[in-house]
C-alpha cells in the first residue's frame, strides 16, 4: 500500500506555515494554500495591517494569486486549505471562484461563515477539523498576547 504524503494534513501544515508568517508580521495568524492536482498553486496569509486593507484576508489573497497562476477566474478542481473557518466575505469569494473542496482547521465561533449562512452548493466538499488543535492554539495565543 502506497502512502500519500500529499494528504489533507500535509497541505494544512503548509497553511499553518503561512499562518506563522502572518504571526511574525503581527497579523492575525490565518494562513491558506490552494492546491490543484496535488500541487500548491497559491499561498496567502492575512495582511490587513500591512496593507491597511480590511479585505486582505489569507483566502482572498490566495484566490487572486491562484486565478492569476491558472489564468482563469474559476478554480474548479482546486482545494483551499485555511487554518480557520472562512468569514462570510471569504466564503463568498470561495463560492464565486468555484473551488471544489474547502478544508479548514479551527471553527470560528464568532465570525465564521457557518454562523451566518451556507453559501456553498451541495457538490462542494467541506472538511473541518484538520489539525484543529494546532490551528486553534495559534489563534488563542495571538489574542492572549494582545490582551
Amino acid at each position: 500500500m502506497a502512502i500519500d504524503i500529499f494528504d489533507d494534513e500535509y497541505f494544512m501544515r503548509q497553511a499553518l506555515i503561512e499562518a506563522e508568517n502572518a504571526l511574525n508580521e503581527d497579523e492575525i495568524p490565518i494562513g491558506c494554500v490552494i492546491v490543484c492536482n496535488n500541487k500548491i498553486i497559491a499561498r496567502g496569509h492575512n495582511m490587513t495591517e500591512r496593507l491597511n486593507d480590511s479585505t486582505a484576508h489569507a483566502e482572498i489573497l490566495a484566490i487572486t494569486s491562484a486565478e492569476e497562476y491558472l489564468g482563469a477566474k474559476y478554480l474548479k478542481d482546486c482545494s483551499i486549505y485555511v487554518t480557520v473557518e472562512p468569514c462570510i466575505m471569504c466564503a463568498g469569494a470561495i463560492m464565486w471562484s468555484q473551488i471544489d473542496r474547502i478544508i479548514y482547521g479551527a471553527k470560528d465561533e464568532k465570525r465564521g461563515y457557518s454562523n451566518f449562512c451556507q453559501p456553498f452548493p451541495k457538490k462542494v466538499k467541506i472538511i473541518c477539523g484538520i489539525l484543529e488543535d494546532e490551528c486553534k492554539k495559534l489563534m488563542q495565543n495571538f489574542f492572549k498576547s494582545k490582551r
